[in-house]
């Protein structure tokens, strides 16, 4: 008991008997360790009591090692399949690493009539033969055809790719069976259609009876093409929603872009395409191929005595005319070239000079916002000059141009002296980095490099696959879809009632 008012006292702790450490457990036999690394020994030790075991039990252990040391021999049916699965989890790991590239968008080509294709650089050809020569070039076999030299070959390019099944490693590979297919290709050569018939006639046709009515009329074959196309069962399935055409100039198939504004369009800008006809959102941007010769030095500006050149067509429609300003502005200047020069072997020989001799080369408007020469510069290494407000560019998903192009607006490059002082203040230094930013994106303007533009075009375009499935999904699932309305698919859908027609 303890006094009222007072806390009883604590209780006195008793002392901490700490019990002395156990015997240490004789070694184990030489046998034991000879079979089991030093880790299971001690476990063993510890697991074995503090008196000597019974010679029953280190039998038993002695037995149950010699088990395991056999399981484990390199020799063993079991070890054998032991590794050999252990092999091919590691291969399979490695061959399949959670970065993998996605398996390639397949891709079939419709085997079009010759006359879309081959046919029409035979068409080319024929239209500028000497007299008599035209017999000469239908008998060439299509193995031998050449695209001619021109701006809008990739038609050519594209076509001549999935003709050889490129390499595997790609974005886009080609199958046989259209069932297969998540994406079909019309390799119509569009652009080189719309100038088969020159302007000033050959000396064949200006000798023939029929003169004055060309052999070949493009018109007629954009519409024998969509009667062709019309008749496939996988055209007809979607609307052309999962077809992709090229058509790079910017009037190629103009006659028909109505009835195919459902289809993913190759093209170069959307300087003649309404809103309802192509987007980014669908449609895939194209470099022009350069027609001057690719620079093969090195950076540098010793060798490089001009400020600014530029040559080509000083009169344009539509947006071009600022072409016209921009030659009154700086035809004076000391150290800038500024010529007037139509499309012709001369004129790509002294642009060639040109470019490769000055630190900066003017991309103005043309009848469109875009024009090869920016890839001129491109591969001349020449830092362009971009004045053309509204211009579309090729692959900026890996091309930030501001690293390698300057851009003005047209309203302040048309100010006498504004374009010149700011080039005059970039230093040396500034335009070493420029060029050497173009020679890390070069290749994507070189179509003849196999890693070059059309590589990443075909990227470009499976990178649509998935919405082109989404859309043909939604367009299953809609009950009516109204054609009054705002359509919330943000894409351009080509009516039903259009395509009937």
């Amino acid at each position: 008991m303890w006094e009222r008012g007072r806390l009883p006292r604590k209780p006195r702790p008793s002392p901490i008997l700490v019990p002395p450490p156990p015997p240490s457990p004789p070694p184990p036999p030489r046998l034991l360790a000879f079979l089991l690394p030093r880790s299971l020994l001690a476990l063993a030790a510890r697991a074995m009591p503090s008196r000597r075991p019974s010679p029953l039990l280190l039998l038993l252990l002695a037995l149950a090692l010699a088990f395991l040391f056999l399981l484990l021999s390199p020799s063993s049916p079991s070890a054998s399949h032991l590794s050999s699965s252990l092999a091919s989890a590691a291969a399979a790991a490695v061959s399949t690493p959670a970065s993998s590239s996605p398996a390639p968008v397949k891709i079939y080509m419709y085997d079009l009539p010759t006359k879309f294709t081959y046919g029409v650089v035979r068409s080319y050809m024929a239209a500028r033969a000497r007299a008599g020569a035209v017999g000469a070039v239908s008998a060439i076999p299509d193995d031998e055809l050449r695209y001619p030299g021109h701006q809008h070959s990739a038609e050519w390019w594209l076509f001549m790719d999935l003709r050889r099944r490129g390499p595997r490693d790609r974005p886009v590979a080609r199958v046989d069976d259209p069932a297969d297919a998540d994406l079909f290709y019309v390799p119509f050569f569009s652009s080189l259609s719309l100038v088969v018939n020159p302007i000033r006639p050959s000396a064949a046709a200006a000798n023939a009876s029929d003169a004055a009515e060309p052999a070949y009329s493009d018109e007629s074959t954009q519409e024998e093409l969509l009667v062709w196309l019309e008749r496939q069962p996988y055209w007809r399935r979607h609307q052309g929603r999962d077809h992709v055409f090229i058509c790079q100039d910017p009037n190629a198939l103009y006659r028909v872009v109505d009835r195919i504004s459902n289809a993913v369009l190759l093209i170069s800008d959307f300087g003649r395409l309404r809103s309802e006809q192509a987007s980014l959102v669908k449609d895939v941007i194209l470099p022009y191929a350069h027609r001057i010769n690719s620079y093969q030095g090195d950076i540098g500006v010793d060798g490089r005595p001009s400020l600014l050149f530029f040559m080509g067509n000083r009169y344009r429609k539509e947006g071009g005319k600022v072409r016209d300003t921009l030659f009154q502005v700086l035809e004076n200047e000391a150290d800038v070239i500024i010529k007037h020069g139509a499309q012709s072997r001369e004129s790509r020989r002294m642009a060639t000079r040109g470019m490769h001799s000055s630190k900066f080369c003017l991309h103005p408007a043309g009848d469109t916002p875009s024009a090869c020469r920016l890839f001129d510069a491109l591969v001349s290494l020449c830092v362009p000059v971009i004045v053309s407000d509204y211009v579309e560019l090729p692959f900026e998903d890996v091309i930030d141009y501001r690293n390698i192009s300057i851009f003005v607006e047209t309203s302040k490059a048309v100010q006498p002296g504004f374009l010149t002082s700011i080039l005059r203040g970039i230093s040396s230094q500034r335009i070493l980095e420029y060029q050497r930013e173009i020679k890390k994106v070069k290749h994507f303007f070189e179509y003849e490099d196999p890693n070059g533009p059309v590589n990443q075009i075909w990227s470009q375009v499976s990178s649509k696959a998935p919405l082109i499935k989404l859309l043909i999904n939604r367009d299953k699932r809609l009950v009516e879809k109204g054609i009054n309305g705002t359509d919330c698919s943000c894409i351009c859908s080509t009516t039903k009632e259009l395509l009937r027609k």
